[in-house]
């Protein structure tokens, strides 16, 4: 089950740039609790975006990440706090949410976010917010995506550039969320462990789903994605 899950996360990401632990958190959970979810996924999150910064080195323009970077850093600080002193059962409702929230936003309301990025460039300002949350949200859930991912989506940046950005900037992201576990004592031997057994089958999901980037239709593949993401929030909330 760990090893499909993360073949399945890693590929997600090979073929959109994002969304690993956005599959990967509701998943582990129905075995795992939330405080050893987390961690074991950042992890994951390491092998998955070195690959695909590595590949996307190129485009990485960074003006545009050290503004998110500068949020993320201090936003990891709470979110660590949060993991480590908030209930199990309020994380796992965070994530429910969290996850209904961002499925439902791109399904329904993306629409409206490509008309913003026709009309005019959003504001760096927004860069910080977006930041702070995703270091919030990446320590305490493991799935900080959504509020760095809505800002560039937002944005006039091309589809490479987006990706580029949201590769090295979560790759950063979870070297410091990482370490702030395994310096708060949320990094046991045995998430190590699993860690080892599930990278390779990480690392084999990127590279499918790089392989097949531009032979499928991504836009049905992560609908589909985020069809089953608010299903599978639901089913954490009951």
């Amino acid at each position: 089950m760990l090893y499909a899950i993360f073949l399945l996360a890693g590929f997600t990401q090979g073929v959109s740039g994002f969304g690993s632990a956005l599959i990967a958190m509701p998943l582990l959970t129905t075995f795992l609790t939330v405080k050893t979810a987390v961690p074991l996924c950042v992890l994951n999150s390491i092998i998955i975006t070195i690959s695909l910064s590595l590949q996307l080195r190129r485009h990485i323009d960074w003006r545009r990440i050290f503004p998110l970077l500068a949020g993320c850093l201090p936003g990891i600080v709470f979110g660590l706090l949060v993991l480590k002193h908030v209930p199990n059962i309020i994380l796992r409702i965070s994530l429910g949410l969290l996850v209904i929230f961002y499925a439902a936003y791109n399904l329904f309301g993306s629409a409206r976010g490509k008309i913003k990025r026709e009309k005019a460039e959003l504001s760096r300002r927004w860069a910080y917010v977006a930041g702070f949350c995703t270091g919030g949200i990446s320590a305490s859930l493991g799935a900080g995506g959504p509020p760095t991912i809505i800002y560039v989506t937002m944005t006039r940046w091309t589809d490479d550039e987006i990706k580029a950005a949201l590769s090295i900037f979560f790759l950063i992201t979870s070297i410091f969320t990482a370490l702030g576990q395994a310096a708060g004592g949320l990094t046991t031997p045995l998430i190590m462990h699993d860690f080892i057994r599930s990278a390779p089958f990480t690392l084999l999901g990127v590279w499918a789903g790089v392989q097949l980037y531009n032979r499928i239709n991504r836009q049905i593949y992560i609908k589909i994605m985020f069809w089953l993401l608010l299903i599978m929030g639901w089913v954490m909330l009951v």
